[in-house]
């Protein structure tokens, strides 16, 4: 039997419900052709809202707090198991192109980044650099979200090679000299752009693999649609914000939620209680200062972003086709986290553990094997990507890993393999450290020695607007979750090797 080829295709801070099959407010006819020819799954959630901690249990198929990057600013060890070492040493070929984000942007003696300044933008490294990174024999990296400084690595150089020598013009001090001032049209040139980039050094390997007759594992690691947001044209004017749905707050919604939540509501919160490490801290600020006309403009180029990372996401299935892989191709698309834009009154990220941010949208295409056309509610993790792509491979799972395999479920030859799904967010060592289990129906947050908390009824509640935590008449069911929870927690401890003997 051919072994099958895989393809990992990720968008970055993407919320759920920003599919044009599902959405018809929003145009992504490439995503649109993989929900046709593949299954969507509408139950998949992140084991962590922001990017380093779920980037490494994609690689790692456990969890934030057992892999050890467990917030913003760690990195994942190098002496950490990857999935790509796996697929290694069974003969296939692995990359890498795009967003990694294993590593911080600041290193230290005891804690060297690759991905840190000042070898970021040490241009002649990255020119002899490709690898091997985590698990992967070959990457081409970068690090900057639309114009930020932190551009370089192989992304400046695919720029400068293709002939954009005044590359720096598109971005912010201190590396470029665009103006800080310029919102929503990126004046970067479209073909400079770096989905381009992805997809061109992406379909270049998918040639590179045909010819050479090897299995391969790649990872299309896109940057959008996360902020800042910027897009070039004509994309930022691709859709009128007058005729967009604007999420926003319900009156009193947050008179029964943790107190974070509430000061995201007020003009100048102080939440110098929950700040420990002395570093910065998402989502815990105002959310209050845009206006509705702002609102509204940030969705508008938010959902400009998609339609544009979309075009290059099918110049990609296009190459699939063209290369007569598409059948022998296990395709995901995911993204790594999901997004607020308005919703309950809060933008961005943060400790806000709604559907809006740990849902995410997930879809599986894998002809003639993986049903076509076909929705289903069973619950997904990004924890268990790993051992899923192994098993479809036909090889073993390492028992050190936590995640499931989703084959069964992928095939359609099973209704589920989990019946609920964890999302840690720790994002100080112990001030900012809560943990949400959610199965079918409830859902319930607990915080590390807090005895405030959150419980909703995902199914009478689906916008999570009544917090039950305090609710009497719910004391029993907040038992029950609770006892579930700590089951899950006993439920996902790392076994590395079986039992073989009695004693």
């Amino acid at each position: 039997m051919t072994r099958p080829n895989i393809l990992l295709i990720t968008s970055d801070q993407q919320h759920w419900n920003t599919i044009g099959a599902f959405n018809e407010e929003i145009q992504t006819p490439n995503l649109d052709r993989l929900t046709e020819e593949g299954t969507t799954f509408t139950r998949a959630y992140c084991p962590n809202p922001t990017c380093t901690p779920t980037r490494a249990s994609i690689i790692t198929g456990m969890y934030p707090s057992q892999h050890g990057a467990w917030t913003l600013g760690t990195k994942l060890l190098e002496d950490r198991h990857t999935v790509g070492e796996e697929f290694n040493r069974s003969g296939y070929r692995t990359a890498l192109i795009g967003k990694a984000h294993f590593q911080p942007l600041r290193g230290t003696e005891e804690y060297p980044s690759l991905e840190a300044y000042p070898v970021l933008q040490d241009l002649p490294f990255w020119e002899d650099f490709h690898g091997p990174f985590y698990g992967y024999d070959h990457v081409e990296l970068a690090r900057n979200h639309t114009n930020e400084a932190h551009v370089g690595q192989h992304y400046a150089l695919w720029m400068e090679e293709k002939g954009c020598r005044n590359w720096r013009d598109y971005f912010l001090p201190p590396t470029g000299t665009m103006d800080r001032s310029i919102l929503h049209k990126w004046p970067i040139p479209e073909e400079f752009h770096y989905n381009n980039w992805i997809a061109e050094r992406s379909n270049a390997l998918l040639e590179q693999y045909k010819e050479e007759g090897e299995p391969f594992f790649l990872w299309s690691s896109f940057f959008d649609p996360h902020p800042d947001y910027l897009v070039p044209e004509p994309w930022d004017t691709m859709y009128d914000p007058d005729k967009l749905s604007i999420p926003k707050a319900a009156a009193g919604e947050h008179d029964r939620n943790p107190p974070h939540f509430r000061m995201t509501q007020e003009e100048n919160p102080d939440f110098s209680a929950w700040r420990e490490t002395g570093q910065g801290i998402h989502g815990y600020e105002s959310h209050v200062h845009h206006s509705e006309e702002e609102r509204k403009r940030l969705v508008a180029t938010y959902y400009g972003m998609i339609s544009c990372m979309d075009k290059y996401i099918g110049r990609i299935l296009d190459k699939l086709e063209q290369l007569g892989l598409a059948d022998n191709t296990i395709v995901v698309f995911t993204t790594d986290h999901g997004h607020f834009f308005g919703q309950h009154g809060l933008q961005y990220k943060g400790g806000f553990h709604y559907e809006d941010l740990i849902k995410l949208p997930f879809i599986v295409r894998y002809p003639g094997h993986v049903p076509a056309g076909r929705v289903s509610p069973a619950i997904q993790s990004l924890v268990d990507l790993a051992p899923t792509f192994l098993s479809l491979a036909g090889l073993p799972v390492p028992y050190a890993m936590t995640g499931v395999d989703q084959s069964g479920v992928w095939l359609g030859a099973r209704r589920q393999a989990r019946n609920h799904a964890i999302c840690e967010f720790r994002h100080e060592p112990t001030t900012i450290h809560q943990k949400t289990y959610v199965d079918e129906r409830y859902k319930i947050t607990v915080y590390y020695n807090q005895t405030y908390g959150e419980i909703f009824d995902l199914q009478e509640d689906p916008g999570e607007l009544h917090n039950l935590w305090d609710e009497p008449r719910c004391a029993g069911l907040k038992s029950e979750l609770l006892l579930k929870y700590a089951w899950a927690e006993l439920g996902k401890e790392s076994m590395p090797m079986p039992r073989i003997w009695h004693a």
